[in-house]
């Protein structure tokens, strides 16, 4: 099938409607009998095609004998109906996450062990995406690709407030990585501190995970292959856990100040 065609269809369109828009764009004017001829759609079906375009607002009609139907620009037609795709999807995920988070407040253990880094990844960018708030996070290790996503899920949501103490340094594939440079690097807001070799992530002092994962023999780099990641939704946990993340932070601060 036609690339065109096919993203027409994607965004509503029949095959019919479809063919005869490629084609009028080609066209860009032509009167019912030009368009069956040129898109291969039966003059029978050619009529009621065309009607159902004009009503979508995807070509113009022109009076006349016979009728001239016009290709309306693509970067119009298609822009147009992007942002309504846009708008769309926004409201459902709008919708369908207050669905989500009112489900998850009614689970009775809402707890979930979360298997391999890819995984693990895609939960912590998930969380940072439902935070309101805040997210304050233990950084003892990252795994490859790991501290790219985080800081690129935390520029695009400035209004947090972010928190990290982390480890100077970590080692992914026995190079050695600065933790506490890359972030400030990003403008985020981290503090070195002693953090063993697990993470922690907390948002809002709502929901938590932590993050666990073997070492090779010389505690250098991750065995990517033995991460677990452990999320829970137990809030009074979640506000134990950022208690304790505060008064650290408390600590640290008030050292550096002395």
């Amino acid at each position: 099938m036609d690339e065109n065609i096919s993203t027409l269809k994607g965004i509503g369109l029949t095959m019919y409607e479809a063919q005869a828009y490629v084609t009028l764009t080609s066209l860009i004017q032509g009167s019912a009998d030009e368009v069956s001829k040129n898109s291969g759609i039966p003059r029978s079906k050619i009529y009621d095609v065309l009607k159902k375009l004009n009503e979508k607002d995807f070509i113009e009609v022109e009076d006349g004998r016979p009728l001239t139907y016009i290709a309306k620009s693509p970067v119009e037609v298609l822009s147009r109906e992007k942002e309504n795709i846009t708008s769309q999807i926004d409201d459902t995920i709008t919708r369908l996450t207050n669905i989500y988070e009112n489900g998850m407040s009614q689970v009775q253990a809402p707890i979930w062990r979360i298997y391999g880094v890819e995984k693990i990844i895609n939960q912590e960018v998930e969380i940072i995406k439902r935070a309101k708030n805040t997210v304050n996070m233990r950084i003892g290790f990252l795994f490859e690709g790991e501290g790219e996503a985080l800081i690129d899920a935390f520029k695009k949501r400035r209004s947090l407030k972010v928190n990290i103490l982390a480890s100077p340094t970590c080692h992914i594939s026995n190079e050695e990585i600065n933790i506490i440079k890359m972030f400030k690097d990003a403008g985020i807001n981290i503090q070195k501190a002693d953090i063993p070799f697990v993470k922690v992530m907390i948002s809002d002092s709502k929901e938590m995970m932590h993050t666990y994962t073997k070492f090779s023999e010389d505690k250098r780099n991750v065995i990517p292959e033995t991460a677990i990641g452990i999320w829970n939704k137990y809030e009074d946990v979640a506000r134990n856990y950022d208690e304790r993340f505060m008064n650290q932070l408390g600590k640290i601060r008030n050292k550096k100040n002395k």
